[in-house]
């Protein structure tokens, strides 16, 4: 039976690297997947999958508009899973859409990205997916201040703290950090320490 896989994890917990992996575990036995990402990250050039230790594969990139079931539904050859990345910029549609993808052709659908944004707000992407997902799980890493759990994500501009600005700016390490709750709010605190010491 096909369900909904909503794996979530803060910046660089090895999302992507996970979902390249499982791509090659089912390709090793025969069995095509689809690897799709959203049209907003253009880090590493459209409709790529790259993570920051150097793999990349090129992905079908998801546009607002785009009818993600008739995508999956009018495939030649059904696909025996279908993979996303960057998940947190899905639609509500296309959340729904994916949901049918399961439902309705009976294709698991794994779909991997953040939870909360910089100001600790759930993107809609991650709303839909906590309330329409059969198996949510977090994937786990560490705070970049200390060795505590990582659950949010602090964006950085010339190396200081940003709360407000617009939800969506794409960018890596050069802007986001992995933080725990702590760090979040007071991010210079190991900082201080160290200058004080």
């Amino acid at each position: 039976m096909a369900q909904l896989y909503y794996k979530y994890g803060t910046m660089n917990s090895g999302k992507t690297i996970e979902i390249l992996k499982v791509a090659h575990n089912y390709e090793e036995q025969g069995k095509p997947v689809v690897i799709m990402t959203s049209a907003l990250d253009t880090r590493d050039g459209f409709g790529i999958v790259s993570s920051r230790i150097g793999m990349r594969r090129e992905a079908v990139a998801i546009t607002d508009d785009m009818d993600v079931f008739s995508f999956i539904e009018k495939m030649p050859e059904k696909p025996y899973c279908v993979l996303i990345d960057e998940c947190q910029f899905l639609t509500k549609k296309h959340v729904y859409d994916f949901s049918r993808v399961v439902d309705e052709l009976n294709v698991p659908v794994m779909a991997f990205g953040l939870k909360n944004d910089f100001q600790n707000e759930l993107f809609e992407g991650s709303k839909y997916l906590l309330l329409l997902a059969d198996k949510i799980d977090e994937i786990k890493t560490i705070c970049q201040f200390c060795s505590k759990k990582a659950t949010m994500v602090l964006r950085t501009e010339n190396g200081k703290p940003v709360y407000e600005g617009n939800q969506i700016q794409i960018g890596g390490n050069e802007t986001y950090i992995p933080v725990c709750r702590k760090h979040y709010f007071h991010p210079t605190i190991e900082n201080r320490k160290d200058e004080e010491g």
